[in-house]
Order: structure tokens, then sequence, then C-alpha cells
């Protein structure tokens, strides 16, 4: 078989980053992906009916568009457009009028009565270093550039908090304290527990930094941008190809396998030592989802107007609702009014769906590997702050934790965060190493969520761990 430099096991956002780090340092790169095309959590589908483009996984990007690894590449020549909503996020609240956030850090205080001060006192300063921040988060644990200590020990002072305790303590009214602790949510974790607030904080200060964009065309889009840039490098793909063991790829230098942790420990087998196996094994995987697509028939019917302006919605009412229903899944329960994170592309991007037609893409957080469907709990979420909304429905299709895990072998047991993003194993994910990406065998690397910086679509996981093959590779 042909001699390669570096194979990658695994074609999502950080497998292709991690490639093509290797192809621009000149190195000869394969890479493997079981599925028929790459992209892993960002692919798109037509899930519902001919004509209406769903994003299967992922659709909202800040981490993307905030990533100084993708910010890097030339994406606009492989024809990867970011849409940017004029509103990135709405949280709807009962009786009341939304919680609005706006790009501007102004603007969305002005919107938030008693607590705007509060506010801009929590985002303006992120807002303003927000490259330096995210140089210094997003990878794994070092010791920060001194330049930018002053920025992220300001950050740092609130993100180590949990959530619930951040919004009550600077917070005194509910749109405010919901606004946070919807956007903390993303953390797929109990909002009492730390450090969820420090999900909220890099999420809320992007979206004023760089908003929260989607790919013209769905999720897809972006994925067959790095594709093509890989092949443009010299790199090769190769679909449609299970990877089962070592002996199944061709002769290299170095694995990197954009893989759960207890599939590379499958793979690999004894190549590995044992203990580090058995860590792996031990790996913990979090909260699953359980995710709706709609085709529908006009745009959902949001009780206040503004919300049709917004990209995403966070529907669940207050902060004590949320908290509430964010601790039901780690204790293995299903709650009744879950909280809902809803996303309507169509509203910005036509060509999603038929003229005159719309799609929305909505999840829920469930307990690990859940078998419960959801759909129900979902909607009457929706219809709580949208009344008319199911008489507006073409379609659905409904993914549960089971068929996620089939869909993408990374989701394990339905869970997107690649592990459970606790303070536990955040940093130290997969296991506790200076250096997160090389395994105690030269020459196999792990580059998936399940190391720093951790979920979401950015390609440092697949960027970093690409950096320490090349400097066992000697380039």
């Amino acid at each position: 078989m042909q001699r390669y430099d570096a194979v990658v096991v695994g074609g999502g956002p950080n497998g292709l980053v991690a490639a093509i780090t290797l192809a621009r340092a000149g190195k000869r790169v394969v890479l493997f992906e079981a599925a028929e095309r790459v992209g892993g959590g960002l692919r798109s589908a037509e899930l519902t009916l001919p004509g209406y483009t769903h994003d299967i996984g992922s659709a909202v990007h800040p981490l993307g568009v905030g990533s100084p690894v993708l910010r890097s590449l030339p994406l606009a020549d492989y024809g990867m457009r970011w849409i940017y909503p004029r509103i990135p996020l709405a949280h709807p609240l009962d009786g009341r009028p939304a919680a609005i956030l706006q790009r501007s850090v102004a603007q969305t205080a002005a919107g938030l009565g008693r607590d705007a001060a509060a506010y801009r006192l929590l985002m303006e300063q992120p807002v303003r270093r927000w490259e330096a921040i995210i140089a210094e988060v997003l990878g794994p644990l070092r010791v920060p550039n001194p330049r930018n200590l002053p920025a992220l020990m300001g950050f740092g002072m609130r993100a180590i908090w949990p959530t619930t305790l951040l919004a009550r303590a600077i917070f005194r009214e509910e749109p405010a304290r919901a606004l946070l602790a919807g956007i903390c949510a993303h953390a797929c974790l109990p909002l009492e527990e730390a450090p969820s607030a420090a999900f909220g904080m890099v999420l809320g200060m992007l979206a004023h930094a760089v908003g929260w964009p989607m790919p013209q065309g769905g999720a897809q889009r972006l994925a067959d941008a790095l594709a093509t840039m890989l092949r443009d490098l010299g790199g090769e793909i190769v679909t449609g190809r299970r990877i089962d063991a070592l002996d199944d790829l061709p002769a290299t230098k170095a694995v990197l396998f954009d893989t759960a942790p207890r599939q590379l420990a499958r793979i690999a087998g004894d190549r590995l030592p044992r203990g580090y196996r058995q860590a792996l094994g031990e790996y913990r995987h979090g909260a699953g989802i359980f995710k709706l697509d709609w085709a529908l028939d006009a745009p959902i019917p949001w009780a206040d107007p503004r919300c049709h302006e917004a990209g995403t919605l966070h529907l669940g009412g207050t902060l004590d609702e949320l908290a509430t229903s964010e601790r039901a899944p780690d204790r293995g329960e299903h709650h009744e009014r879950p909280y809902v994170l809803l996303v309507q592309p169509s509203r910005f991007d036509a060509g999603r769906a038929p003229a005159g037609k719309h799609t929305a893409w909505a999840y829920c957080h469930v307990p690990h590997g859940s078998t419960l469907d959801m759909s129900h709990a979902i909607e009457a979420q929706v219809e709580r702050f949208a009344p008319g909304f199911r008489e507006r429905i073409l379609a659905r299709s409904a993914l549960g934790t089971a068929a996620l895990e089939a869909w993408n072998a990374n989701l394990i047991g339905g869970d997107i965060t690649g592990g459970r993003p606790d303070a536990r194993q955040l940093f130290t994910r997969p296991v506790v190493s200076l250096n997160p990406y090389a395994t105690p065998r030269r020459g196999i690397y792990l580059c998936s969520a399940s190391t720093p910086p951790g979920p979401g679509v950015h390609g440092l996981c697949g960027y970093y761990a690409a950096q320490t093959a090349l400097r066992d590779l000697g380039g």
C-alpha cells in the first residue's frame, strides 16, 4: 500500500483541520471517513421532505467564525459564506417581551431594564479583548501569554462560577438572568455546577464580537469547503471506509484519531498500554440530546415578533425553570418542560426550503442513552411561545440518542460534547496529561472533541493534535 506521513481516521471538523494542518506543512496525508460524506457533525440532508435542507448535527457556529485556525483558512475561496441573522439570539418569556441579545452590547443592555449596567460590566471588557481570551481558553492548559493575563483574569473571575450563582449575584431581574442561563445551558451541565458559566461567557462574548452565523446552504458547505481545501493541498480522502484496526491502515508514521476515546482504544488495541486503554474506557460521557427537524408550511408564529429576526432561540422560561430542567438529565430523568435550543435557518437562508416554506431545528437534553421520545415535550415548548406552531408542521424528523450514535459513532449515548465537560475533564480530557493529544505510543494521537478545548465547531482539537504530530515527525 501507499506510504503516507500521516493518516487521519474520522472526517469531522477536527479531523479535517488536522489533515489540512499536516498537508500545509508539506506532509503526505490521507483521511479515512466511515460515512459516505465527510463532516462528522457538519452534515446536511433532506430529512423530512424533498427540497427541505436540514442540518443533521450542528447548525450555528460562533466558535467556527471565531476560531483562530478556521479564521486563518481561505474558506470563502471554496464557496463558504457565513449568514448572519440580525439578532443572534432571542429568549422568549411568558407574558412579557423576549430577552434579546443584539450584536451590540449597549443595545442588548438597553433592553434589560435595571440590569443594563450589570450586563455592560459583564460583557464589555471580554468583547473588547475577545481574541486574546479565545487564544488562551480554546486550547490545552498552558502558561498564558503575559500580554493576555489582564483580559484572561477578568474573564476567568466570572467564568469559573456556576451559572445560577453568577446570574443571581449580578442580575436583579428575570430577563437578564434567563438570557444568561440559556446561553450557559449549551454546556449540557446542571446550571448549579461549575464551569457551566464559562460556556455562557464564551458564547455570549462571541455573539457580540463575531455573531452567531450559519453556513449558507447548510453545515455541509463548511465540511465540503474543508475537504476541497485538503485535496487542493495534495491530501487524499477515502469515504465509506470504516477502520476497525490499525492493520486496516496504510503504512504511515503517524495516525490521528478524530474519534471517541473508547473507539481509539478498540482500534489501537494492544498497541497502547493496558493502563492507558483502561483510562480511555473510564472516560465519562455526559447527557444526550433528542433532536427534531421540521418542514413548515409558514414561519413559526412567535408571540413576540422580534423573535422572527433571531437565528437562535432558547425556550424554557426563567432561570429557575432552566435550572430545574437542566438538572433532570444528570439524574437520569426527563423533564416535562425541557430547555429547548431552536434554530430557524430558512428565515435567513431561503435556499433551505421551497418558496414560502420553512425549516426549523431543535433539541433538548436527555439522560445519557435515553430511549424516550421527547417530540411532544419539545413541540409543547415551541407552542408555549408561538401559539399555532403545530398547525404549520408539514413533516418532522426525530433523532434520539441511539439514532444519533448510529449516524455518528462519536456521539456516545447521544452526547454531543465529546465527553462530560465538567471541571474534572474539561481540560484533562481524555486523561490527565501535559499533552492530551499524544498517547503513550509514539505515532498515535487523538484529535477529537474528547481533547481540549472540547466541544464546538472550531477545529482546534485537530490543529493542536497535528502540531504534536508535526513535532514528532520533525516538521
